[in-house]
């Protein structure tokens, strides 16, 4: 079930993170969109894949 969907990074304010600043959306129940070097990917793909990126949005 999808409570909220909020966007991170607007057009005025893009929001970056690297692989160690990336958040735990809800304490890891909810999930951040990026958009990295190696494609868009959710939070936990891009700590596998050890990239950082754009945070788009987080949904939760």
């Amino acid at each position: 079930m999808i409570r909220e969907i909020s966007r991170v990074s607007k057009p005025g304010r893009r929001v970056y993170a690297s692989v160690k600043a990336l958040p735990r959306v809800n304490n890891g129940l909810g999930v951040a969109i990026l958009s990295t070097p190696k494609g868009v990917m959710a939070d936990h793909d891009a700590r596998e894949h050890n990239v950082g990126g754009e945070i788009l949005f987080t949904v939760f």
